[in-house]
């Protein structure tokens, strides 16, 4: 059946500010770009050029002209590090607007937002 996550979908405002924050703030490459008609490109980037999940930043005015009827809310996103005190660090360097880092009992994690204000949670997986 089903043994991986390929693709996850985020609705952005704009293509080109939301492939610089993912490869300019948290130094994500992109994986995939081609495009796909007139004012249309599909353009899918991820954290290594050897992870095979990817986020396709899809266009939400395209997605609303296509569909009208299709939710493009922003969907919960738990992304992973090994060394969450670096991350913090760096994306604070960066001009990501983080939140606090927090240290529970399951591990350690704190929160960020994309250019268009979309929250993301960063959790230490080791």
């Amino acid at each position: 059946m089903i043994n991986k996550i390929g693709k996850i979908t985020l609705y952005v405002n704009n293509q080109e500010e939301a492939k610089k924050f993912w490869t300019e703030k948290l130094n994500f490459v992109v994986k995939f770009e081609q495009p796909m008609g007139p004012n249309m490109t599909w353009l899918e980037v991820g954290p290594s050029e050897s992870e095979f999940t990817t986020f396709v930043l899809y266009d939400k005015n395209v997605m609303k002209a296509q569909n009208p009827s299709k939710n493009v809310c922003h969907p919960n996103v738990i992304l992973s590090t090994t060394d969450i005190e670096n991350a913090f660090t760096k994306m604070k360097e960066n001009g990501v607007e983080v939140g606090k880092l927090t240290k529970m009992p399951y591990g350690k994690m704190f929160s960020f937002k994309d250019q268009d204000g979309n929250e993301y949670l960063l959790r230490e997986d080791k």
